[in-house]
């Protein structure tokens, strides 16, 4: 082999090969941020005393005691008090917390995936399936969500089904367009073109060259996206669209507990929804201090 093939042929590599990812270095950089290793702690803690509510919960939370109800925050044997039905607020809101997370996280990774799926064939594929796939897109943008929540409870019910529909379609639109954005950009660079030149298969293409650059993104954006889900789940179980009673769930408590408040009692409703706040923002500064650590321009 000649020195010029070798020449060309080691460029070729250099190319196709995409720069590994400082993994030690990035988390260092996101250990810096304060704020974001903060909110990831407290998520993780969310995550498992919801996780471990049937163990740590003092009461069930569908446990009645009505000669205490509307007790305030302190009573004897219930920290942060009852509720209208002297239920256990601190019971209720550690099971609300498994039902809110689950019900607000999962839905959004299942759109994730699929944003994943179809913003890349969208972006690699032009053509009549690109536009197919925009433009479906973009009448989900179109479409109000809560109206789809409304038109869904009417056909199936009110329910966690309901829930997840809708999630899954509001959230789909914007990380297909975060996906599709990446995937134009990263075509038209050097290293797809050589891959291509190269005869590399479509599939190996995708999987080993343009997926790990699209990723990070969506991933990040996926981070942010959760606190506005979790927002948007508890208006709908505010609403009578999302969980139904007796089931606990963040955004039931607030409308059970608003109801409450001119009775005297507003910790009800104000525990739950300082939860769903303090978990909102958490995510939303996670994702801050993701897209600050994973920048490649950073």
């Amino acid at each position: 082999m000649s020195h010029n093939a070798l020449f060309n042929n080691e460029s070729s590599v250099e190319l196709t090969s995409t720069p590994p990812v400082k993994f030690a270095s990035r988390w260092q950089k996101f250990c810096r941020n304060r704020l974001a290793l903060f909110s990831l702690g407290f998520l993780l803690l969310v995550v498992a005393i919801s996780l471990l509510a049937p163990w740590i919960s003092p009461y069930d939370p569908l446990q009645s005691t009505p000669r205490l109800r509307l007790g305030p925050i302190g009573t004897p044997g219930h920290w942060l008090g009852l509720d209208g039905q002297g239920r256990d607020i601190l019971s209720r809101l550690l099971w609300g917390g498994r039902t809110s997370l689950a019900a607000s996280v999962i839905p959004v990774l299942l759109a994730a995936v699929l944003s994943l799926i179809l913003g890349v064939v969208a972006g690699y594929r032009q053509g009549r399936l690109s536009s197919l796939v925009m433009r479906l897109i973009d009448m989900l943008f179109a479409f109000p969500m809560v109206l789809l929540a409304i038109g869904l409870s009417a056909v199936i019910g009110s329910g966690l089904m309901t829930v997840s529909i809708t999630l899954i379609c509001s959230a789909t639109p914007y990380l297909t367009r975060v996906v599709y954005a990446e995937t134009r950009t990263e075509i038209g660079k050097e290293y797809i073109e050589a891959a291509r030149a190269l005869g590399t298969p479509t599939v190996e293409l995708l999987y080993r060259e343009l997926l790990p650059n699209v990723i990070t993104p969506l991933v990040v954006y996926t981070t942010t996206l959760l606190g506005g889900m979790v927002v948007f789940l508890a208006g709908l179980s505010f609403l009578g669209l999302g969980v139904q009673p007796p089931q606990a769930d963040w955004g039931r408590m607030v409308s059970e507990g608003s109801q409450m408040m001119i009775l005297g009692a507003p910790h009800i409703a104000t525990l739950p929804a300082a939860a769903i706040v303090l978990v909102s923002l958490a995510f939303n500064w996670l994702g801050d201090g993701l897209h600050d650590a994973l920048d490649p321009h950073a």
